[in-house]
């Protein structure tokens, strides 16, 4: 399979530029620069991308590689720090910046160049970078500038050699994809046939090949990646996958029937499933916590010994299978390295008496978005590829304070409100003029506060609740902002859930950005 390669030094856009590059439908995988250059070469990748990082390419002990690099025969594209490290490996200078160019900035590109091809010569690109490229590398020619730069791009055609100062993998550089896909597929000759259905039938036929007749366990959550887990693996193989769904009492309204109508013995995989329903064993173990990170860890170790207790009614088994992707991999290793395995994420940990020779993680190589789309092609309803990210604690870290069975209700039935308000606001958006509404949020959700405050409903003194609505548009949850929803539509939810709700006599919107905030409440 042919393959792009994206070594790390440090940079805060790795994986999305190996996102970019598989959006053009070649695989790709990320390296730390530590990877020996041995490893690199055996891998016969058609590309290698160098990213940006927070360091000066020419202090002391700064991450860099070998000027072998340069001369594999392989394509290489140098990205901000990447190009600064190329022209600096290879004889060119680098110094410090007399003015330093930091988000949008105006940009002349020599269209002449394959690199550039398709892209308007003057547009905008996004710079972040103290430093800047004085001289360039012998044989290299300058092929972009701004007013502060004079060397935004640089490329050496004979060696296929090429040098961006600019981040063209964020949404900010309007043609970055443009030039990502000259890259891959004009200058590295990728063929560009990099699919999920030829991925799900190399799955399928390896995961039969690797268990046999054995048997496997599966944690699932219901969230998008355990679910698309346990059900590649059904088509695999069957009624050999017992997956064990704990229902806490911390999930979203109806979502535990939910998971349970698509996976259990009216559904259309063929698979053991068990559900446990252990809602009054967590209250109980969160009766009177407070503390964010405590209930956390209750909730998690709670999981572990449930999770241990029916698998210790199932017997031995050969195999334990896990929804680890692929930005689990890269955060905790970088691929090359060793990586840690991921713990399922309610628990913080494998469980310990749990009998299995070896792990199965059938999504490790793939990003969020690419995992939704193995869902769609293996039929799972969209309902289930396309939910809301849902916080591995659930509910218990979406109210503040003390968690009840009372306050769970109530939260999930304000939560089940504002959900279908945004859902019928935007479908009703969409048919009229043909396409979803600009407000329309990447995530939103209701959360219970710990206030009670004084209200007035039908005439009578009330002392209840404060529901606080979310909504962001983020691009990678790496920052957010609160989504701009239409006053009318925040007016029905809060008639709604006063109206709908017992218990509440308040609705707050919380419109706060990522950072200061979080995306959730704790």
């Amino acid at each position: 399979m042919e393959k792009v390669i994206v070594i790390d030094f440090g940079g805060q856009y790795n994986q999305l530029v190996a996102r970019r590059v598989r959006e053009c439908s070649v695989y790709c995988e990320i390296y730390s620069y530590k990877k020996p250059l041995s490893e690199i070469r055996a891998m016969e990748p058609k590309g290698i991308i160098l990213t940006g990082g927070p360091n000066s390419c020419y202090e002391e002990g700064a991450p860099s590689c070998s000027a072998e690099l340069f001369s594999l025969g392989i394509p290489v594209l140098g990205l901000c720090y990447g190009a600064q490290m190329m022209m600096h490996v290879l004889g060119g200078k680098v110094e410090r910046a007399s003015e330093r160019e930091y988000g949008r900035t105006g940009t002349h590109f020599d269209v002449s160049s394959k690199l550039f091809a398709g892209v308007p010569e003057n547009s905008v690109t996004w710079m972040s970078h103290n430093d800047y490229i004085s001289r360039l590398a012998p044989g290299f020619m300058s092929v972009a500038s701004t007013a502060n730069c004079p060397v935004a791009a640089a490329e050496n055609t004979e060696k296929g050699l090429y040098a961006l100062q600019f981040h063209p993998e964020v949404l900010h550089t309007p043609n970055g994809k443009d030039i990502l896909r000259n890259f891959v597929i004009d200058i590295c000759g990728c063929s560009g046939d990099w699919e999920m259905t030829s991925f799900v039938e190399t799955q399928i036929r390896e995961i039969r090949e690797k268990v046999g007749d054995g048997r496997v366990l599966l944690a699932l959550s219901g969230g998008v990646d355990s679910s698309v887990a346990a059900a590649l693996l059904s088509r695999a193989i069957g009624h050999q996958l017992t997956c064990v769904f704990v229902d806490h009492g911390l999930l979203r309204k109806n979502e535990g029937d939910e998971v349970e109508a698509v996976f259990g013995s009216e559904g259309t995989f063929e698979l053991n499933f068990v559900r446990v329903n252990a809602a009054d064993r967590y209250y109980g173990k969160l009766a009177g916590v407070t503390e964010p990170e405590r209930k956390r860890k209750i909730i998690g170790e709670e999981f572990i010994r449930i999770f241990e207790e029916e698998a210790k009614k199932i017997g031995a088994v050969d195999f334990l299978a896990q929804g680890t992707i692929y930005p689990d991999v890269v955060e905790s290793g970088l691929g090359g390295e060793s990586a840690v395995i991921k713990s399922h994420h309610n628990v913080g940990g494998l469980p310990e008496h749990v009998d299995f020779k070896e792990i199965i993680e059938p999504l490790r190589d793939l990003f969020k978005d690419e995992v939704r789309k193995v869902g769609l092609t293996i039929g799972l309803p969209e309902k289930l590829v396309f939910r809301q990210p849902f916080p591995g604690p659930g509910l218990g870290i979406r109210i503040i304070g003390d968690v009840t069975a009372e306050k769970v209700h109530i939260v999930q039935d304000a939560d089940a409100i504002y959900r279908a308000e945004i859902l019928d606001t935007a479908r009703e958006y969409e048919k009229e003029y043909g396409h979803s509404p600009a407000w329309m949020p990447d995530q939103y959700f209701a959360a219970l506060s710990n206030m009670r405050s004084v209200g007035v409903m039908g005439d009578e003194r009330t002392y209840d609740y404060a529901i606080v609505l979310r909504a962001v548009k983020t691009d990678d949850f790496m920052t957010a902002d609160a989504a701009e929803l239409p006053f009318d539509l925040l007016q029905r939810v809060m008639t709604r859930i006063i109206g709908e709700v017992r218990g509440v006599n308040r609705v707050l919107y919380d419109i706060s950005t990522k950072p200061p905030a979080t995306v959730e409440m704790e």
